[in-house]
């Protein structure tokens, strides 16, 4: 049995996929370059809070001994590429689905650790980390109603409740964010 996404699935798949690769992208090549070119500085690091340096030369960005980018390079390119093959109106079969779901899911569990260590541990913020803090759970979100839009019993629930999880997460990250920076953010305005 295959389930093929509906053109409201597949192409938000696709684009947020492609967002999520081409930041995982752009932070593996500034990773490449500050290793490689003494003395360069990320384009993304604008300050001591705004900082991709800071971000990147902290342990946690090489959590598996290589940098992290090279996990959501790889992760994104599996979401891009069933997104166009999605989008073309390929079917899968529910295995695919799954294993994509449950690799969505360890996505969102290393982005809430690295939330955690970005805000409360390196005091630093970096943009292009953002943009994959925010692909992530909308992508869950995605998977999870093609996986189990039809179901019955508490995975209903969860199906129904995605998006308001989703807006949950979104505003609980801003304001933990908020609170953390918010001398730097009040300086700036």
């Amino acid at each position: 049995m295959t389930i093929s996404a509906p053109p409201r699935s597949a192409w938000p798949l696709l684009l947020l996929g492609l967002v999520g690769w081409g930041a995982s992208v752009t932070l593996l090549v500034e990773k490449f370059k500050s290793l490689t070119e003494p003395g360069y500085v990320p384009v993304c690091s604008i300050d001591s809070v705004v900082s991709c340096t800071t971000v990147m030369d902290s342990a946690e960005a090489s959590v598996f001994g290589f940098p992290n980018p090279i996990i959501g390079v790889v992760g994104f390119s599996v979401v891009v590429t069933l997104g166009v093959l999605s989008v073309a109106g390929i079917g899968f079969p529910r295995w695919i689905w799954g294993s994509l779901w449950f690799g969505l899911l360890l996505g969102v569990v290393a982005v809430f650790w690295l939330i955690y260590h970005a805000v409360f541990m390196i005091h630093a913020l970096c943009p292009w980390c953002m943009v994959v803090w925010a692909v992530t759970p909308p992508l869950l979100a995605l998977v999870t109603g093609q996986l189990w839009g039809k179901a019955r019993g508490f995975a209903q629930i969860v199906v129904e409740w995605r998006w308001t999880m989703v807006a949950v997460y979104y505003a609980v990250v801003i304001l933990i964010v908020y609170i953390q920076f918010q001398d730097y953010f009040n300086s700036r305005l």
